[in-house]
C-alpha cells in the first residue's frame, strides 16, 4: 500500500499537553498508522475530564496502564460514524499512563488476526481482534516508562510484521480513489474502477473495515472539509459546497453537525480551546 497524504483530524488535533502527545510512525509504517499517541510519561490522576471523539476514519489500540494497582488494560476501538464524547474512569489519586496506536481505518485489517466486521462504533477489547499483537507487547507496557519508549518498542514490533500482513488490492485501490477524489466520488465509479461488483465491495469494506463504502467515503469528505474549516483563515462555506460536491449548503452543514456533534462554530471553539496562538497554527497548516 503506497501513501498518499491524507491527515484526518480530531476534535482537538492542536491539544498537547502532560496527558496527550503524538508521535508520527516510521516511514514504512505511515501507510497504516496515523500516528502513536499518549502520556508523555506517568502522572498522578487528578479527576476526570470527558472530552469530544469525532470520526476521524481511524480505529484505536488503546492501553490505560495504572502503575498504583499494576494493571495494564487495552481496548480496541473500531471505526466511527458519530461523535460522543469520553467517559474518563481512570482512578483519581493513582500514577497512571496511556498508550495508543491510531491506525487509519483500511490500515488496521493488515495487522489483524481475522475479520474487522460488525467493529463500526464498537469498543472491544484488544485480543478479539489482535491477540497476537496483544501478547507481544501488553506484558511489556508498564515497563517502558516513556511515550517514546513505548513507541520503539511496538514500532519494532510491526515492522517485524510487516512482510506477513494481509493484503487485499481491491481495498487498496479504492482507498486510493477516495483519497484522491476526497470522498467526493459514487460507489458505482469506485467499484467500476476497481472491476468489481457495488455488492462485492461492500461486502469486502465490511471485512476488512467495518464499514460501507457509502459511510466511509462521507467521512473523508467530511474530514477535508473539518481541515478547511481550521486551516483556511478565509473558509467559505459556498466554496466548500462545490469543492467537495454536496447538494447545496444546507446538506453540508447538516452533515457536518450530523457527524461532528456540533456546528461549525462551535467545533472551531473547542478546537482552539486553549491555543496559545492561533496565527501559529494557520503557518503550520
Amino acid at each position: 500500500m503506497k501513501n498518499i497524504i491524507y491527515n484526518p483530524l480530531t476534535a482537538t488535533p492542536f491539544k498537547r499537553n502532560i496527558s496527550y502527545a503524538e508521535i508520527s510512525p516510521c516511514e514504512a509504517l505511515a501507510p497504516y498508522i496515523c500516528c502513536y499517541w499518549g502520556t508523555e510519561s506517568p502522572f498522578v490522576q487528578i479527576g476526570d475530564e470527558s472530552e469530544l471523539v469525532i470520526p476521524d476514519t481511524c480505529v484505536d489500540i488503546i492501553y490505560d496502564i495504572d502503575y498504583t494497582n499494576n494493571t495494564v488494560n487495552g481496548g480496541f476501538c473500531g471505526i466511527n460514524d458519530c461523535s460522543f464524547s469520553t467517559d474518563n474512569s481512570r482512578s483519581s489519586g493513582h500514577i497512571v499512563s496511556v498508550f495508543a496506536i491510531r491506525f487509519y481505518a483500511w490500515g488496521a485489517y493488515a495487522f489483524a488476526d481475522d475479520s474487522l466486521k460488525s467493529t463500526l462504533n464498537g469498543y472491544f477489547d484488544v485480543g478479539a481482534s489482535f491477540r497476537w499483537l496483544d501478547k507481544i507487547i501488553r506484558p511489556k507496557l508498564s515497563e517502558l516508562k516513556s511515550l517514546q519508549e513505548k513507541v520503539c518498542f511496538v514500532q519494532q514490533v510491526l515492522l517485524k510484521k510487516l512482510s506477513d500482513v494481509r493484503v487485499n488490492t481491491v481495498i487498496d485501490d479504492t482507498i486510493r480513489n477516495l483519497l484522491i477524489n476526497k470522498g467526493s466520488i459514487d460507489v458505482s465509479e469506485l467499484a467500476k474502477e476497481s472491476f468489481v461488483s457495488a455488492r462485492q465491495l461492500e461486502r469486502l469494506f465490511n471485512e476488512y473495515i467495518g464499514i460501507t463504502p457509502k459511510k466511509l467515503s462521507n467521512l473523508i469528505r467530511y474530514q477535508f472539509v473539518w481541515h478547511d474549516i481550521l486551516c483556511e483563515q478565509d473558509f467559505d462555506v459556498l466554496n466548500a459546497v462545490y469543492k467537495y460536491g454536496y447538494a447545496d449548503q444546507s446538506h453540508l452543514l447538516r452533515e457536518f453537525k450530523r457527524y461532528h456533534g456540533v456546528d461549525m462554530h462551535k467545533a472551531k471553539m473547542i478546537a482552539f480551546e486553549d491555543v496559545a496562538n492561533i496565527q501559529e497554527v494557520f503557518e503550520k497548516a
